[in-house]
């Protein structure tokens, strides 16, 4: 059965999670900078373009959603009370594309992740370095690395994410049968 409570929930996590994407898309961009401009490496060099690109995706989305948590929460906690049609019309089908939309975003992170190992295991198997402590240090390593990198903390983050918005959705369906049989 959903209540108030479960919505405040649902929404009070998803306000969270965006936070803790706007700290990580923070700390990658800082450390894209601090490699370019202090420790100027190759490595360094290539981690900057996914840690800069993907980072800033990762304040840019943590952002909206943060901004927009506390407004879709009051929605539906009002929609529970005084209109709840609504549930029906908006929230379930909007929770319908969430839900969709995390099966694109785990593909996508799913090949973000393994282009990076590629580049990792192209840079230590394919490319002929003179010294083999060198490897380490070259472009492909810190592209590959920061790309592997933030796309498994992306697909751990949304792997959470996923499952409370499955519970959710569940709620607010089982909700809204409960409503119809009444």
């Amino acid at each position: 059965m959903l209540t108030k409570t479960d919505i405040e929930k649902y929404f009070i996590a998803e306000k969270q999670e965006s936070l803790f994407f706007i700290i990580i898309g923070l700390v990658a961009v800082c450390i894209a900078l601090i490699g370019l401009f202090i420790y100027k490496t190759q490595a360094f060099k290539g981690a900057a373009i996914p840690l800069i690109v993907i980072g800033l995706m990762q304040i840019v989305v943590g952002f909206s959603v943060y901004k927009r948590s506390d407004d879709d929460r009051m929605r539906v906690v009002y929609a529970y009370d005084m209109n709840r049609n609504d549930i029906k019309n908006t929230e379930l089908p909007r929770m319908k594309v969430v839900n969709k939309n995390f099966a694109i975003y785990r593909w996508i992170e799913i090949m973000l992740a393994t282009s990076g190992l590629i580049c990792i295991f192209y840079n230590k198997y394919f490319t002929s370095q003179v010294a083999s402590e060198n490897v380490h240090y070259s472009f492909s390593y810190g592209l590959g690395l920061a790309l592997a990198l933030l796309a498994v903390i992306m697909l751990g983050a949304d792997y959470f994410a996923e499952k409370r918005a499955i519970i959710y959705t569940n709620q607010l369906q089982n909700f809204i049968e409960k409503k119809s049989n009444i």
